[in-house]
């Protein structure tokens, strides 16, 4: 691993994030200056740049993580000196206390090392008196407070964009994978070509995993954020991987199948090719409902009109298909549900 991986993210973030950091932290130290006289407002500066998240929701919740920190943490440390005196063994002392006390609640890993860094900070920085230690609560408010309301008043970030664009090129890949197997079923197979086809199957996963963090990432965003505009178009995009997911099983599945009991006589079996035609009107749907959300990559020309109607009946197949045929069955009866349920 090269050293530099430690220190360095794969991608960095945005600026406007960096600048509202920026600007928070100013602010924080300034006004708590102003308010509270004495030592200089390091716990408010320390507050607002950390509290500023990339949303507005993970703003209140780092907001609050920092906040109780700090509360226990100064709490423990004003406890101490005044039960222990100013020697500088209370301080590791304090440390390990607020350390055990955090883990007796069972608080985050941020509440956690926010208490022991409060508890030791105050010790090391100012008397430990009552009142110090209450100055320091109030900084620390102060701070988390005006990195909220930095995040939610300069441009609060709605991540809608991400989400669009990981679900659609889920649908449209999903869609190639049912062309793909309808394409495959009624045609003679090399084992190469059915190798790559279960490769290319099985890529969806990571790809609805992609699609399903952009768009929790997409209602986080909004969560607490007066831009709520684009609230009905992330819910859109919600219910339209509700409805994927299940396919993606199921297309996983019906590749798997296909793979797994694949044989040259297959394609003589006449269900198999009315297997195919429903898939490939299976796939046009799955466009359809990506256009309808308004979510895929490319403009593709499709009819507006749903392509599955009625479920598929066939007759028994010959009893060397009838596992694959069966399963085949099943699967596009799930996929046949889902997409003429939404």
């Amino acid at each position: 691993m090269r050293v530099t991986a430690a220190v360095r993210s794969a991608k960095r973030i945005p600026l406007l994030q960096v600048v509202k950091s920026a600007v928070a932290t100013i602010a924080a130290w300034l006004i708590a200056g102003w308010l509270i006289p004495g030592p200089l407002p390091v716990f408010a500066a320390i507050a607002a740049l950390l509290v500023v998240q990339p949303s507005v929701n993970q703003t209140f919740s780092k907001a609050l993580e920092r906040s109780t920190g700090v509360i226990v943490g100064v709490v423990i440390a004003v406890g101490l000196s005044l039960l222990l005196g100013p020697y500088s063994w209370v301080a590791l002392v304090a440390v390990a206390i607020a350390l055990l006390v955090a883990w007796a609640f069972r608080a985050s890993p941020g509440t956690t090392n926010q208490v022991a860094i409060s508890a030791l900070l105050v010790l090391a920085l100012g008397p430990s008196s009552p009142t110090y230690g209450l100055d320091r609560i109030l900084e620390t408010l102060i701070g988390a407070a005006i990195g909220i309301v930095v995040n939610a008043l300069v441009v609060p970030p709605v991540l809608t964009a991400p989400a669009r664009r990981d679900l659609g090129m889920l649908g449209a890949e999903l869609a190639a994978t049912l062309d793909r197997l309808a394409d495959a079923l009624p045609a003679t197979q090399e084992p190469s070509q059915l190798q790559g086809l279960m490769v290319e199957a099985r890529l969806l996963r990571p790809m609805q995993a992609a699609a399903e963090a952009s768009v929790s990432a997409g209602e986080d965003s909004l969560t607490l954020n007066p831009r709520r505009a684009a609230r009905g178009e992330i819910a859109e995009m919600r219910a339209l991987l509700t409805m994927l997911s299940p396919i993606v099983t199921q297309v996983i599945g019906m590749t798997r199948a296909y793979f797994d009991h694949y044989d040259d006589t297959l394609c003589d079996e006449p269900t198999v090719h009315a297997i195919a035609d429903q898939l490939r009107r299976a796939g046009h749907d799955v466009r359809l409902a990506v256009e309808i959300a308004d979510v895929a990559p490319e403009p593709v020309l499709t009819s507006a009109i749903p392509a599955l109607t009625a479920p598929l009946q066939v007759r028994p197949p010959a009893s060397d298909h009838w596992i694959l045929i069966g399963s085949l069955m099943e699967d596009l009866r799930r996929i046949h549900a889902a997409l003429v349920e939404e």
